[in-house]
């Protein structure tokens, strides 16, 4: 067969590029450290790394919502932390207000270290996280959620909640709304007693005590009622007011004497000095009886500031005050469950990021073993393409130099 001069020099010239095109590759595969480079190389490890760093990269992202979580909740940590001290402040002040020995000087002063701690409160409330965002303003973290009408607080913002995916199948709150925080309180807070600002006798209440939570009665509001009958023997009644018509739950009213111990509706609580007639004291479960912190607040600063000169007033001062304790322990345990459940999600936090930091080490050596370099292999290689690559050439120059010509 006759074999043209061309042929050679395009097969000679095919081969050296053939393996000179290897070589390159394996050149290119040291220099990166990847077995794929090209989906062609391998194209099953290739669709399997693309769905594996597409994995990881997800995993990077709730990494990332984690660490936003993380620093969102350790402000509000901080911010629940002086609140609760300012809380704390505040029930020393009333418990050192009750002291019969004070002043109406005495009693202003503490007003005015209340009023200090009332305008605390409110900063605290409007706190932000550095960025121009309010920490209890809910998904209305724009503008400030607390705002001050006539001593009560208002609030503006919202309840929703900012959540945040912070795993595949876990949506975490970044934060809570000031209304469950500041103007809330639990489940277990139980009933709150008032004295009516009309009253005009001397008639004090005590600390209530539950004894039946499964009274019919119980959870229900009820109105103590206090009247002189014919013969001028104080008496009193008791009426249901979430009763659509509210009436009297007694057969008939009952006789009071100082003290007197009442129980209904499964709770206790002891009433002492002189009523008058149309005095009334109010019992009612604490989600109705005021939550708003500024405005219980409010509310003892402005008593505190009335002189107390009579019975009368002094009655009314410390039934303020009695319900004033009960109302920011109820606030208290409050905001002390919201910063358990901060502490339970910051908690929650760290075991997502160990779960996540395993997770994106084993999506690691997924790739690595899908796309790494087997270096000592690659390296062999790398030396047979060059010698099959020298063995072209020097097959080439021996095929070029072979000619009839030098033979005349």
């Amino acid at each position: 067969m006759r074999v043209a001069s061309s042929t050679l020099y395009q097969q000679g010239l095919a081969s050296m590029n053939l393996q000179q095109g290897s070589l390159l590759h394996i050149q290119q595969q040291l220099g990166t450290g990847r077995r794929v480079l090209t989906p062609s190389d391998d194209p099953v490890a290739a669709t399997r790394a693309l769905g594996v760093s597409q994995a990881q990269a997800v995993n990077g992202q709730y990494a990332t919502s984690r660490s936003q979580a993380n620093i969102a909740l350790a402000a509000e940590e901080n911010a629940l932390q002086s609140v609760t001290t300012v809380t704390q402040n505040i029930q020393t002040l009333l418990v050192q207000a009750g002291n019969g020995t004070m002043s109406d000087a005495d009693r202003g002063s503490l007003a005015t270290a209340l009023e200090g701690l009332y305008n605390q409160l409110v900063g605290l409330a409007n706190s932000d996280d550095g960025n121009g965002q309010y920490l209890f303003g809910g998904t209305r973290s724009g503008t400030a959620p607390f705002t001050q009408a006539s001593g009560a607080g208002v609030y503006v913002g919202d309840t929703g909640q900012q959540l945040l995916q912070v795993d595949v199948a876990r949506q975490m709150p970044a934060g809570d709304n000031g209304r469950d925080v500041f103007m809330g309180v639990t489940g277990g807070a139980g009933y709150v007693i008032k004295g009516n600002s009309a009253n005009t006798g001397s008639a004090t209440f005590g600390a209530v005590s539950i004894t039946d939570p499964g009274d019919p009665l119980h959870g229900k509001s009820l109105q103590v009622t206090f009247q002189a009958n014919a013969s001028g023997q104080m008496e009193y009644s008791i009426t249901d007011m979430d009763a659509p018509a509210p009436a009297p739950v007694l057969s008939g009213p009952t006789a009071y004497n100082s003290p007197t111990r009442i129980e209904l509706g499964g709770v206790t609580f002891n009433v002492t000095g002189e009523p008058k007639s149309g005095d009334t004291l109010t019992m009612e479960p604490a989600r109705e009886a005021g939550t708003d912190m500024f405005g219980n607040l409010q509310t003892v600063i402005d008593t505190l500031r009335q002189p107390a000169t009579t019975p009368s007033d002094t009655a009314h001062l410390s039934n303020v005050l009695a319900t004033a304790t009960r109302q920011f322990s109820n606030s208290l345990d409050n905001v002390l469950t919201v910063r358990a459940s901060v502490g339970s999600r910051m908690q929650e936090l760290d075991a997502l990021n160990d779960v996540g930091t395993n997770r994106d080490l084993t999506y690691s050596q997924t790739l690595s073993g899908l796309q790494d370099l087997d270096y000592a292999a690659a390296i062999t290689e790398y030396y047979q393409r060059q010698t099959a690559l020298q063995g072209a050439q020097q097959s080439f120059m021996q095929i070029q130099g072979m000619n009839l010509f030098k033979y005349l």
